[in-house]
C-alpha cells in the first residue's frame, strides 16, 4: 500500500489572530540571523489571512508579495513594515539573553 504525503503548509493551521501571533513569535525566536525564515513566516501568515487582502492594504502587487515573502525572497524593511502593519502584527524590542546577561523577565 502506498502512503500519500503532501508538503506541510503552515498557513493551513493559522486560523485565528492568536495562532498567527504565536506562530510569528515562535519563528522570530527560532530564526536567529535567518531573515529569509522571517520573510517566509510572514508569507505564511499573509496567505492564511488572504494574500489579495494584504496586497490591497499594503499597496503592493500580489505577485510581488508572493515573491518577497517566499524562501528565496529578500524583502526590504519597508515591505516588512507594510506587511506586518497590514497583518496587525507589531514588532517589539527587547534584550537578548547572553552568557553575561540572563534573559529578562517580563511582568
Amino acid at each position: 500500500m502506498k502512503i500519500k504525503l503532501r508538503e506541510w503548509d503552515s498557513a493551513e493551521y493559522l486560523k485565528t489572530d492568536q495562532d498567527m501571533i504565536m506562530y510569528f513569535d515562535a519563528c522570530m525566536a527560532e530564526a536567529g540571523d535567518d531573515a529569509a525564515f522571517i520573510a517566509k513566516a510572514l508569507g505564511n501568515i499573509a496567505r492564511a489571512k488572504g494574500i489579495a487582502q494584504v496586497a490591497r492594504e499594503t499597496g503592493l502587487g500580489r505577485e510581488s508579495l508572493y515573491k518577497a515573502l517566499s524562501e528565496d525572497g529578500n524583502p526590504s524593511f519597508a515591505t516588512i513594515l507594510k506587511v506586518t502593519r497590514a497583518l496587525g502584527i507589531s514588532l517589539h524590542a527587547g534584550l537578548l539573553a547572553s552568557p553575561s546577561r540572563p534573559a529578562p523577565t517580563i511582568g
